[in-house]
């Protein structure tokens, strides 16, 4: 797929979510096989007041792996001003958000509520358009609309398509709905049909495992998935995907071997690219999701949950694994026993 001159192989995206999709939830993305990474949404007006705690979340995929960093506000010069530091930390393409529900964001006249504003918007996009280089290509995040009487995705996608945008991504849920209920596949299906061909569109919402992810494609004729809170502690499904899109065998689920590796793999990201009290709230928050639907897993969490240091929590992690391999290689359970509710328990809710 191709996103003006950026090029993402595999049609696969890692949804930008708040407090969550940090450098080292990033990287383990990246590193197995997700086709593009985006920053957590950031504030454009308090990056451009110099909000030092919003620009340390403005970090530059490792390696020099491609990247996106999306914003959102209302105020065109703050917007530019972003953008361009996006761009001064080399992301390839700048994402704006016009779905978030959150009341606070909305409040702003923020998020999904430029959906009510098409032209407001529009003239955001324009101003982001004219602040980068004509390589980095300005993109569009945004809802199916206010509420259930208000659905306008398609109408709303065109016009920032005509204001410059070169990528569409529609969550199927309303602002009203939040994340409830579920996401309907048909507003996606109509932008898709809306938008010119050569722009891109990709589908968000309710897509936690493989199947989801080829019922979207086929449903929608979307051209790409971007995925969110299914990604939670199951890194691995982007490399099943990728495997996939590229027409091998789906490799399955990981061995609880392999869940620990990149739990570990994760932690030593955190702990390197992390400082201050925070980093052991973020090791708290990485063990609940790896851990998630395996036997034992709330006992665990809170255990780790009062863990007094970083060392301690680590700890009874690794012992939890010891054990569970143990138990499952006495007891004769395949990976799939051991984790037979894990699909289930993810949460379908997918960023804003």
């Amino acid at each position: 797929m191709r996103v003006g001159p950026v090029v993402i192989d595999t049609p696969v995206i890692l949804a930008p979510m708040a407090a969550v999709t940090d450098l080292p939830f990033r990287t383990v993305a990246e590193e197995l096989g997700v086709g593009f990474t985006i920053t957590e949404f950031l504030s454009a007006h308090a990056l451009a007041s110099g909000d030092k705690k919003t620009a340390g979340k403005m970090t530059a995929s490792l390696d020099g792996r491609q990247f996106g960093v999306q914003i959102f506000g209302r105020e065109p010069d703050k917007m530019q001003e972003a953008a361009r530091m996006a761009v001064a930390i080399g992301a390839s393409l700048v994402d704006i958000n016009m779905g978030c529900p959150a009341k606070r964001v909305v409040a702003g006249e923020c998020g999904s509520a430029l959906m009510r504003e098409p032209a407001i918007a529009q003239e955001l996009v324009r101003a982001v358009v004219s602040a980068v280089p004509a390589h980095v290509p300005v993109t569009v995040k945004h809802r199916a609309g206010w509420n259930q009487d208000n659905r306008n995705a398609p109408e709303f996608a065109c016009a920032m398509v005509e204001a410059g945008a070169q990528m569409i991504t529609v969550h199927g849920r309303t602002r009203t709905q939040g994340f409830s209920g579920k996401s309907d596949p048909e507003m996606i299906r109509l932008v898709r049909e809306a938008v010119p061909r050569h722009i891109p569109v990709v589908g968000n919402g309710d897509v936690v495992d493989v199947e989801g992810y080829l019922r979207m494609r086929e449903q929608t004729g979307c051209d790409a998935v971007m995925i969110g809170r299914g990604a939670l502690g199951n890194p691995w499904l982007f490399s099943r995907l990728r495997e996939v899109t590229q027409g091998r065998p789906d490799p399955g689920q990981p061995t609880l071997e392999e869940r620990l590796s990149v739990y570990r793999r994760h932690i030593e990201l955190i702990e390197k690219l992390k400082t201050g009290p925070r980093t052991l709230h973020e090791v708290r928050k990485a063990c609940a999701w790896y851990a998630r639907g395996l036997y034992g897993c709330n006992a665990l969490r809170l255990k780790v949950w009062d863990a007094p240091d970083l060392a301690t929590a680590r700890g009874f992690v690794e012992d939890y694994f010891t054990q569970l391999i143990e138990r499952q290689r006495r007891l004769g359970l395949s990976p799939e026993g051991e984790r037979g509710q894990m699909d289930a328990t993810f949460d379908t809710d997918e960023a804003a």
